[in-house]
Parts: structure tokens; sequence; C-alpha cells
């Protein structure tokens, strides 16, 4: 009896190896994978996307080939249309941010309530934690596989006019905001004229003079010379903005155990590569450490916030008196979106940097 058990298991195997070999024998890659990201290439954004396609055929030896298009040419400049274009499956690869997607997964304003995470050990927890993987497991729900966590960075504020400490000196200011609710409630809140522009326009606008400031993470900040249009920075870290790197469920399915297993570790390398470019000099040496020790790179920039002083930029680093101030100006926008949100996630998420 127990002989007859063991060659009941032994064939067992052998049929579940042969029927994973003919399944991997059946699976017959496109000529080439569409990837979209919001931002070109000279970013760090941009620079982890191109990182991830170039690892996936070096690991699947060739068989898997992605083409990053940047700049949102997949979706015409539509950058806020990137989540729904990969469900759907006409885009097949994406490395995209929580706010363009925020719109549909209200979930992903986690992100975005103002001063909620403030520092990078908050939000690593919150990635690594209960609260990460229930954002994964949403997204997977609405047909969207999500292997790793990039950055685009914490959020700061700049403009042409004054520099930025209180609440009151953003009154009246006309700052350029992505193209969501919660962002509009932070800056009415806050006294300031949000206004929509989709990135692709925005760096036209402060040439022309159309907005006074605008809001983003340093990694942004230094590719487009921000010290050209705006010379006052203040470093308040309101809210974070996590890098997705991402693929279409029916797609992800379809890759048998070998090829998966490439697409994840090639997209959790150039998410690991791309965060600490992103952090460089933002959390003391810890990401220029790992950029040298791990991925023998030293970028020409290492210290963010200085390359910006250097070229003219003044920067205001606020007390946390002075971030109090914010806070308590932002604390409706806070109570309200926290339903919207969804109190169970924000509730996970607090647990989570509370670890």
């Amino acid at each position: 009896m127990k002989k007859l058990f063991t060659l009941s298991i032994l064939a067992f195997v052998i049929i579940s190896i042969c029927l994973s070999s003919a399944a991997a024998a059946e699976f017959t890659p496109k000529k080439e994978y569409t990837m979209t990201i919001n931002v070109t290439n000279t970013y760090a954004w941009g620079m982890g996307g191109q990182r991830w396609a170039d690892l996936i055929a070096e690991k699947t030896d060739g068989k898997i080939v992605v083409k990053p298009y940047f700049g949102s040419q997949l979706l015409a400049g539509k950058q806020m249309n990137w989540l729904q274009a990969v469900a759907e499956g006409s885009i097949d690869f994406a490395v995209e941010s929580t706010i363009n997607s925020s719109a549909v997964v209200k979930s992903h304003n986690l992100f975005s309530l103002p001063f909620f995470i403030k520092t990078f050990e908050n939000l690593d927890k919150i990635e690594n934690g209960e609260s990460g993987k229930m954002l994964f497991d949403e997204m997977e729900r609405m047909q969207v596989i999500a292997l790793a966590w990039g950055e685009n960075g914490f959020r700061q504020v700049t403009n042409s006019v004054r520099p930025i400490t209180s609440p009151a000196d953003l009154k009246g200011l006309r700052v350029r905001v992505c193209p969501t609710a919660i962002y509009d409630d932070i800056f009415k809140a806050l006294g300031a004229d949000p206004i929509h522009m989709n990135w692709a326009d925005a760096v036209t606008g402060f040439q022309q003079g159309a907005v006074d400031g605008q809001e983003n993470p340093y990694g942004v900040l230094l590719p487009v010379s921000i010290w050209e249009y705006h010379k006052y920075i203040t470093n308040w870290n309101y809210l974070a903005d996590p890098l997705i790197f991402c693929l279409n469920k029916k797609l992800w399915d379809s890759f048998p155990d070998d090829i998966k297993a490439a697409v994840r570790e090639a997209a959790e390398e150039a998410a690991e590569w791309e965060k600490a470019y992103a952090r460089r000099g933002l959390d003391g040496d810890i990401s220029i450490n790992l950029l040298k020790d791990k991925f023998g790179d030293e970028p020409e920039v290492l210290d963010q916030v200085a390359y910006v002083k250097s070229k003219g930029g003044e920067v205001v680093d606020l007390t946390s008196e002075q971030v109090d101030a914010f806070i308590e100006a932002t604390q409706s926008v806070t109570d309200k979106w926290i339903d919207i949100i969804g109190k169970d996630l924000v509730d996970a998420a607090i647990a989570d940097m509370n670890q």
C-alpha cells in the first residue's frame, strides 16, 4: 500500500512537470511589449523604467523585449489614464506614480494625505507592510499586477514670488498641481490657487509664467532646472510619491513560471536602484552607499539639495513648529480623505509606521 502511494505521488509529480513543460513550450512571446512612463529618461523614474526593460531582456535571454515609451506617449500625454490602459491590456507594462492612478484607485491617495508619512522610514514601513500588501492586492483585483515599489520622492514646493515658511505665504499663489481632487483640497486649504496641468505642459507653463509655483520631488527639480523659473524651494515632505513597477494581469498569467520569476526579479532590482538614485543625498549616505557598493554606480550629483543651492536656489527647511502650522491648516483635508481612502487602509498604514 505504501509503495502504491509512493508511486502515485511520483506519477503526479511527473505529470505536473510534463504539463508545466508543455505550457512553457506553448508560450510564444510577442515580438515587443509596450511600457508607459510619464517622464523622460532624464529622470530617475524614466531611468528606472529603462533599467527594468533592459534587465527583463537580460534575464529572459532576449525572449521578452519591452520597449519604454516616455512622456506618456502611448496615452497622448494623458498621464492620469495609465492604469485603465494597463488593466485593459492596451499597454503591457508601466512604471507609474500612484498620484496618476489615484482618481481611479482611491486608496492610492493614502500617499497624498498631507503630512501623514513625512519620512523615508515611514514610507518604507508602509510599502513593505500590511498596508502595502493591501494596495497591491487591490491592484490585482483591478487586473494589474504590481511587482515592486519605486520612488519619485517626497514632494517639495517651489515658487518665484517669496520663501514659503507658513500657510500665509501660500495665500494667492497660483500653484501647478497634478489634476487630482486631494491636491485641490490641500492647496485651497492653504489659501493657494491650484492650477491643473499635465506634466507635459508644466515646464512650458513655468517658462511663460502661467503659474507662480509648483510642487515636486528633487528628482524632478534637477532635470527641469527649477531654479531657472523658481528661486524659492521649501522642503516640507508634505506627501510622498511612490512609483509602481507593474503589468497587465492577463499578460502576467500567460507567462511561464521562469519568465514570471525573471520579470519579478528584474522589477525588484530596477526598483531598488531607482529608489536609491531618487533618494541620493536626501537620506544621508544610505542611498549613496547602496548605489556605490551594490550597483557600482556613482552619479555626478550626489547631494541634490546642495546642487540646487549651488545654482542659486534659496532652500528653506521648516522647523517642527512650522510644519505643525501646515498640519493644522490641512487637518480638514485629512479628516475628509480618510473615509474616501478607506479607514481600514489608513489604520493599517498607521500600524505599519508604528512598528
